[in-house]
């Protein structure tokens, strides 16, 4: 296939930024994105000039660095994948691909398609753990009954890989599926009831304070994650937060 490739370039933070035409030849469908990518680098290098930066780690749909804004869709035409493991099939011959950083006031651009999700680590330290005596006395895990459906519903939220296309998505920038996913995958098992309370109220504020959107239920967030997160976490999130509030 031969494509023209709309990339945003910047600088740096700082940089007013603007998109840049390649053109790109004999690309196999068989090629990921980030493959596709890569190739065009080579090509940008060899020439001498800056190649294009973005984020990209395992490669394997786990990591969630590779997020990227692609036809005006986070991580692109695909449904259930990351950037990485959507593949150049899904474009035709011919065609001209956007290619953007997620864009959000709680996502600063660091360079080019690279941005800084720094702001979901600070939401997890506010509150996404559980504190644990591991001074001989921890208790076997196996040892704590768990109804399965509750356990199969933990698991599920626990898939949320933090890539950010949720907060990308949303015409509010709104984190609150990452966050409701973050908090019920420890508030339907007994091991996050200690600190329930604690938890959904920091983790709130802290993506408040961040200057994340507020979420007005248009859905978009569900469609876009590639984990497919249900927006049953949101209400989760909310009802333990209203809890919370009431205790205080």
């Amino acid at each position: 296939m031969n494509l023209t490739l709309k990339i945003w370039r910047q600088k740096n933070a700082s940089d007013k930024g603007k998109m840049v035409d390649y053109q790109i030849s004999d690309v196999s469908p068989d090629m990921s994105f980030l493959e596709m990518l890569d190739v065009l680098n080579d090509q940008i290098i060899t020439k001498g000039e800056e190649p294009v930066a973005f984020d990209h780690d395992c490669r394997e749909g786990i990591c969630g660095m590779c997020s990227l804004y692609i036809n005006g869709e986070a991580h692109g035409p695909d449904r259930g994948v990351t950037t990485c493991q959507l593949h150049m099939r899904k474009f035709k011959d011919g065609d001209t691909i956007y290619i953007e950083p997620f864009r959000a006031k709680a996502f600063p651009v660091i360079k080019d398609l690279v941005v800084d999700r720094s702001a979901f680590d600070r939401i997890q330290h506010a509150g996404g753990f559980i504190s644990v005596n591991t001074s001989g006395n921890t208790q076997d895990a196996n040892a704590i009954p768990i109804a399965k459906e509750a356990a199969d519903t933990a698991m599920d939220a626990a898939t949320c890989i933090g890539c950010g296309a949720c907060v990308a998505t949303c015409k509010n920038s709104s984190a609150m599926l990452f966050v409701g996913a973050k908090v019920s995958q420890y508030a339907l098992l007994p091991q996050g009831q200690v600190e329930a309370t604690d938890r959904v109220l920091n983790m709130v504020k802290q993506m408040d304070e961040e200057g994340f959107g507020n979420c007005t239920n248009t859905g978009a967030c569900e469609v876009e994650c590639p984990k497919g997160i249900s927006l049953e976490n949101i209400a989760r999130m909310n009802s333990e937060y209203l809890k919370a509030s009431l205790k205080g």
